[in-house]
């Protein structure tokens, strides 16, 4: 069997500061380090639940934060941005999907680093009128293809949140708790691999015996994006098929909830790249 592993960094266990999230910066390779080896605790315990194909999608900022040299034989790494499904890329062939690291969407209170998707760009992203975090986005790409996501992994506001609400049939192990955006309380590494072996068990059993699903969306998919400022959704509004709303919302219809996913990639770097332009 393949598992497929998405892995966050913003809601890895003692990631509080920004001083983690970008290359170059002291606490970055402090970060590197945690999300490897969160990622092998994983890929231990799939391999012995019966997963003997793992794919790992390094899905950070520039997603090239896992440390390569340090993975099993076993797992295959995806990583390097852009890539067309970004967070999912390299899932195809799996039969279930674990996500590692994740955090609460942007709005979110006492939630660490909240945001949805990018922080330097979109305030809020709504899938056929519900308000979306990268779980719930990532989950209903997955969905479309038939694979469920088993098990999510990261800040305990986002498993009681979107998780629970959206898919109460994946596993929720916590590896956070908030305190505020830059602060949190974490367990031990010990903990940390209890928790994550308990919960991954229990995912393979409750997969093999049939009890979990796959999280879909309708389609045609309708995405309204609220940007940080006006000037983006001016960039966004160039697309032709794009609505302008107001001052900061654009609307638009796609036919696949995977064409969503790029679109919204799409506006959110040419975002991005607005604010370049004008400093």
């Amino acid at each position: 069997m393949r598992a497929f592993i998405s892995v966050d960094l913003e809601g890895l266990p003692y990631v509080t500061s920004p001083l983690h999230l970008r290359p170059g910066t002291p606490l970055y390779d402090e970060a590197r380090e945690i999300a490897t080896e969160v990622v092998n605790i994983a890929a231990e315990v799939l391999y012995s639940n019966g997963f003997d194909e793992i794919t790992v999608a390094d899905s950070h900022g520039p997603m090239v934060n896992v440390i390569p040299s340090k993975l099993p034989e076993y797992v295959e790494l995806v990583r390097g941005y852009p890539r067309p499904i970004s967070m999912v890329s390299g899932v195809e062939g799996s039969d279930v999907a674990l996500f590692l690291g994740y955090h609460a969407k942007s709005g979110t209170g006492r939630a660490s680093f909240d945001h949805t998707y990018s922080s330097a760009t979109i305030d809020w992203i709504k899938v056929n009128g519900v308000e979306v975090s990268e779980f719930l986005l990532n989950a209903y790409v997955l969905g479309k293809k038939g694979i469920p996501v088993v098990l999510v992994a990261g800040d305990r506001v986002l498993l009681e949140g979107d998780v629970k609400v959206h898919a109460p049939w994946a596993v929720r192990v916590p590896l956070k708790d908030s305190i505020s955006r830059y602060s949190s309380k974490s367990p031990s590494m010990a903990q940390v691999r209890a928790r994550l072996t308990a919960g991954i068990t229990e995912a393979s059993i409750k997969f093999s015996e049939g009890e979990m699903k796959s999280l879909t969306t309708e389609e045609p998919v309708n995405v309204e994006i609220r940007f940080l400022g006006s000037h983006m959704a001016d960039t966004a509004e160039l697309l032709p098929f794009a609505e302008r709303l107001d001052g900061k919302r654009v609307a638009f219809q796609v036919e696949t909830v995977e064409d969503a996913y790029r679109v919204i990639q799409l506006l959110s770097v040419a975002a991005y790249g607005t604010s370049s332009l004008v400093g």
